[in-house]
């Protein structure tokens, strides 16, 4: 998985121009409505990798050098120079908000765990990739090449190919309504029910082997997203998503992020640089431009929205944030 970034020239802040696709009877229209965040007004870092959003509307953004706290007013930075025991890598990867509010972080170099005054790093965990929470408050973290591992508060269980699952590396974690977990990896799904495994590949239905980010929608239906497009699985039935599709508009098929907004429409951030929403009828492309070097789009790294329907993009290699207002 494409993981690292390099930076070259100046900072440009990011304009989105939105270019718009049209299925069935249904015409989507154009917002413009954005506004983006850089070092200039506050972020530690440019380079973003990760995105979630607390009870309070609080903005937590892990960057390369870092992670940015934002109330919307003041931002607040946190990495290895100015926190006591904070994080454990300040390239920070993943970010996950337990039941109790305390906020997780995940790096090459171990997970952190801050609980809004103190830190508790875990370095045995590294190359951290995803980080989920289950309804029991355990702390599910997918990693590179070392599977999966599982906090439940006192100890860490680790589950890999031995155990069931289809493939060490581990992008992406969801978890379900009946509390099963479906876990993206290298080679396909794996579905864990707390005693056994069950892999999903191309064979039954994937676009790709890869999937790199998963999310579930309110009606159960899960939603993968790969290096070469999106899948969706109703419990039944595979239907892919592609740049490929005619009837389709996804804007690229490298799906570095995924989201659903308050409204239950599916945001997909590519590695082309451009963002897609799919209201289950009609898709919506946006496409920055003017990035990093003036001329090409940027890795979408992350995507969250929040209680009022505004969405926010983490871009990669120096793109900073955008928050697309509702």
């Amino acid at each position: 998985m494409k993981k690292k970034f390099f930076l070259i020239g100046l900072v440009v802040l990011v304009t989105f121009i939105c270019s718009c696709k049209k299925t069935g009877t249904t015409t989507t229209t154009t917002n413009n409505n954005w506004v983006n965040y850089t070092t200039k007004n506050g972020l530690v870092n440019n380079s973003v990798l990760a995105l979630a959003i607390d009870a309070l509307g609080n903005k937590w953004i892990g960057t390369e050098a870092g992670v940015s706290k934002f109330d919307g007013t003041t931002w607040t930075t946190y990495n290895a120079s100015n926190t006591s025991n904070g994080l454990a890598d300040d390239n920070v990867t993943a970010i996950a908000i337990d039941n109790h509010g305390n906020k997780w972080f995940g790096g090459y170099l171990g997970i952190s765990m801050f609980d809004g005054s103190s830190w508790t790093n875990y370095l045995i965990i590294t190359a951290n990739q995803s980080i989920t929470v289950d309804a029991q408050n355990n702390i599910w973290v997918g990693t590179q090449g070392n599977g999966v591992s599982v906090f439940n508060g006192t100890t860490w269980t680790i589950y890999t190919t031995a155990n069931g699952l289809a493939d060490n590396n581990v992008w992406a974690i969801a978890i379900d309504a009946q509390g099963n977990k479906w876990i993206g990896t290298s080679n396909g799904v794996s579905k864990f029910d707390g005693t056994g495994w069950i892999t999903y590949t191309k064979t039954n239905g994937l676009v790709s082997n890869t999937v790199l980010r998963i999310v579930i929608d309110s009606q159960g239906i899960i939603w993968f997203g790969t290096d070469l497009g999106v899948t969706k699985f109703d419990g039944t039935n595979w239907t892919s998503f592609t740049t490929a599709s005619t009837n389709h508009g996804l804007n690229g098929n490298y799906i570095n992020s995924m989201a659903i907004d308050t409204q239950g429409n599916k945001w997909f951030g590519t590695w082309q640089g451009g963002a897609s929403k799919f209201n289950g009828t009609t898709w919506t492309n946006y496409e920055p431009a003017n990035a990093y070097n003036g001329t090409a789009s940027v890795p979408i790294y992350a995507i969250a929205s929040d209680a009022q329907g505004n969405i926010w993009f983490g871009l990669a290699q120096g793109g900073g944030v955008s928050e697309l207002k509702k």
